[in-house]
């Protein structure tokens, strides 16, 4: 018993002998040092006291930063109602619809009214769902620690995504009203759908994979794919419905009375009450000051659809991409615009504003990375998507504030809405999609050049939520 007591003694403190000789650890000298960050002081006490029972962002608002807020803008684009995409991440397909829910609502003169984001979600899942296995069958003579297999095992599926699957979802499927396939609740609360579907596709992909190392060809593969994808189909059925082929609407007029009942399937209710234009003629924007300005950047397999798009962009500096949407804004065209929200943002307020939280003062510190430092090291990145409608230009014509069509309830914000200051947009603004004619001819001549392609693990792919 002695002698084992002494070798576990000897083994331990060779351990410890080890530990202490090894660079870069921290040693009982350097944690002393450590120490002497924080002192004790009264300060220091009531900080950790307030910090122990009350929110951080109360503690660091910036008094000085509460003055009311104007919420006048001189250049805006009407609208009507307030979506809520709930406890979903797909703030990306209702600020995609919104673009074109505005335009619908001015030209036929209707109350507030909403597409079903249900219906196109369904698509959306369906698709994504065809893109991870077909992926999978692309990528089966690689082995499993690859990048991109890797990749793909961790990202089957998510209810994230970008204008391009908006864009790709609606041309191949149409869409529907509202009241024609309402929201359930796992498009409200999309969680356990989703846990289910990665978990089946996980399995379905691994199967793929096995089935190509035991011989198969890529028709059986593909065809295995089939009835895979018909399980999915019966999953997303129960818990979004029945995609409607054909149905009624009953349009009406600005007072909710009913002007016409007309009979539709997706594919006519998008020629009359969509904008193919919005879905066709547009351009994806990126002010991204980690990588080279006036150039055109794909980013791999960040798409909806496994035949469609995949997100690409030009990358600009901010004066243009203001000018850009300003321009739209003046004639009446909001656009999908996408940011990094939750940065410095009050949201009782519904006010984003650099000024909003003083976190250097409360912690005796500073954070002084800027954009592009921000981007290189995972800090921050494009994280949700709103509509862009409204600017206020001072008397010379720049930009003092900016104001969002969000999709978290009306109850949030300033009525549905957030405004944004010009500073806080420079920071933390990233994507927007806009109409061609916008841009200059030297802007459009940039489109020409071949895409400079990066890796599905970019950054930058970060799907909007």
């Amino acid at each position: 018993m002695k002698r084992l007591y002494l070798l576990a003694l000897a083994v331990g403190l060779t351990l410890q002998a080890g530990a202490q000789s090894k660079k870069g650890g921290i040693d009982a000298s350097m944690l002393r040092e450590i120490q002497q960050g924080y002192q004790g002081t009264a300060a220091d006490k009531a900080i950790r006291n307030a910090i122990g029972s009350l929110d951080i962002n109360k503690l660091a608002v910036n008094q000085e930063n509460q003055k009311p807020m104007d919420t006048h803008f001189s250049v805006e684009v009407p609208t009507k109602g307030i979506s809520n995409q709930k406890q979903s991440g797909r703030c990306w397909l209702f600020s995609g619809l919104n673009v074109m829910r505005s335009k619908a609502i001015a030209k036929y003169g209707l109350p507030d009214f909403q597409y079903s984001q249900c219906y196109t979600f369904f698509w959306d899942q369906l698709e994504k769902s065809n893109l991870f296995l077909q992926g999978i069958i692309d990528t089966r003579n690689k082995p499993m620690d690859d990048m991109m297999v890797d990749w793909l095992f961790r990202n089957p599926i998510g209810d994230g995504g970008t204008f391009c699957g908006v864009a790709d979802l609606v041309t191949k499927y149409g869409l529907v009203p509202e009241e024609v396939m309402p929201e359930s609740r796992s498009a409200n609360a999309t969680s356990q759908m989703s846990k289910i579907l990665r978990l089946k596709l996980r399995e379905d992909g691994l199967r793929l994979r096995q089935m190509s190392e035991a011989g198969k060809s890529v028709s059986d593969l593909e065809a295995e794919k089939k009835e895979m994808l018909k399980t999915v189909y019966r999953i997303l059925v129960l818990n979004l419905g029945v995609p409607p082929t054909s149905f009624d609407f009953a349009r009406k007029n600005a007072k909710g009375e009913v002007v016409e009942v007309e009979h539709h399937t997706p594919m006519t209710f998008l020629q009359k009450y969509g904008d193919t234009g919005v879905l066709t003629d547009y351009v994806m924007l990126m002010n991204d000051p980690s990588r080279e300005y006036y150039k055109v950047y794909q980013i791999d397999f960040d798409r909806h659809v496994y035949d469609g798009q995949d997100w690409t962009y030009l990358n600009l500096p901010m004066d243009e991409i203001k000018q850009i949407a300003i321009a739209s804004l003046k004639e009446k065209n909001s656009m999908y615009f996408s940011c990094d929200v939750n940065q410095s943002l009050d949201r009782p307020r519904g006010l984003a504003d650099l000024k909003n939280y003083d976190y250097e003062s409360l912690f005796g510190t500073t954070f002084g990375m800027n954009k592009k430092e921000r981007i290189q090291t995972h800090a921050s990145g494009s994280t949700h998507a709103m509509c862009l409608m409204a600017v206020d230009l001072d008397a010379q014509g720049k930009p003092t504030k900016w104001k969002v069509e969000n999709s978290w309830g009306k109850d949030t914000g300033v009525g549905g809405y957030l405004i944004m200051t010009d500073e806080w947009f420079d920071e933390y603004m990233f994507r927007l999609v806009v109409g061609k004619k916008y841009l200059t001819a030297k802007q459009l001549d940039l489109w020409k050049q071949k895409p400079i392609m990066l890796p599905a693990w970019d950054p930058m792919y970060l799907w909007d939520e």
